[in-house]
């Protein structure tokens, strides 16, 4: 029985983030409509917008790689393993052992490298800009994303993200300390990094002077523009997931039970939601920022994590 709820935590956290992801991206939209006052295209457009492009034919620039083919499955694939492994749903699940900080931050890193050297397989010059500012920005955000997790994972004493995510549902004051807010801080300007949202970039733009994400797959059409479409929704659903697991744990389902996984569902869906809505009315408000400016600001979360690591280390974690 218990098994079969585990196995049960491990598939749902996968369809979850899979199917509820166009969905997310959808509410989010149409959040932002409306504080705009527009009426929106609804929260379904983004599955509308997926079958129209699955029933297109699959065009491939002439002169293009392995790279290039590949990326868009990859890109799916790498937030398939991680939305297994991060705890959206339940701590006790059989992957539970496996879903170490490392690991996971690897695989989103994997996706962005595979869209970036799909970027430069093109050889069109909006191709190796945004793979070139793609990879810059990553090379700021990863470690942000480590640091800031590593805060959290010194009271725990391990880099399991579970075993993180348990002590914190445990003992509330870890979130509550000055080293939890710094953390918090720094890894929600992480997320809006790696999600490529206001104010790092702007992913409705298509201003060639700008954007970053959409200038790598701007040679993607019909079935591969649609997988990558939906990786890019995976992500930012699996990193609001994420974020909220860590910073507010509670309703998480920590043992083997149907009603406390039907439970982390509801409470999950309800808090990525909101996470959604508050960033989707922040980017109203909100203008992006030049290009020149990302690094000053990416490098000032990066320092905040750094300042959570010393908080956590010197005041929580040397004893």
């Amino acid at each position: 029985m218990s098994t079969a709820v585990e196995y049960a935590a491990v598939v749902g956290q996968v369809v979850v983030v899979g199917a509820g992801a166009p969905l997310v991206t959808g509410w989010m939209r149409q959040v932002r409509a409306r504080l705009e006052g527009r009426a929106g295209a609804g929260v379904f457009q983004p599955w509308r917008d997926a079958r129209k492009l699955m029933r297109k034919e699959p065009i491939t620039p002439v002169g293009t790689g392995p790279a290039f083919r590949t990326a868009p499955a990859l890109l799916v694939a790498t937030a398939v393993v991680a939305a297994a492994l991060v705890p959206l749903l339940s701590t006790a699940t059989p992957v539970s052992g496996h879903a170490d900080l490392i690991v996971v931050v690897a695989l989103i890193a994997l996706g962005t490298m595979a869209l970036a050297l799909a970027g430069l397989d093109t050889g069109t010059a909006f191709g190796g800009m945004g793979a070139s500012r793609e990879m810059t920005v990553a090379a700021l955000v990863e470690p942000t994303i480590l640091l800031s997790v590593f805060a959290l994972s010194i009271p725990a004493g391990t880099t399991n993200i579970p075993a993180i995510v348990s002590g914190a549902a445990n003992e509330p004051a870890r979130l509550a300390s000055p080293a939890g807010l710094l953390a918090t801080a720094a890894l929600a300007v992480a997320v809006l990094a790696e999600t490529g949202r206001i104010p790092v970039d702007n992913p409705s733009t298509h201003l060639e002077l700008t954007m970053i994400h959409e200038a790598m797959v701007l040679e993607y059409a019909g079935p591969d523009l649609a997988l990558v479409e939906l990786g890019a929704q995976m992500r930012l659903t699996l990193l609001l997931g994420l974020l909220s697991s860590l910073v507010v744990p509670w309703g998480i389902a920590t043992g083997a039970s149907w009603a406390a996984l039907a439970l982390a569902l509801v409470l999950f869906a309800a808090k990525v939601c909101l996470l959604g809505a508050v960033l989707a009315a922040a980017e109203v408000f909100w203008a992006k920022i030049r290009l020149f400016r990302v690094p000053e600001l990416l490098a000032g979360s990066f320092l905040l994590a750094l300042l959570a690591v010393t908080a956590s280390y010197f005041l929580g974690g040397a004893s």
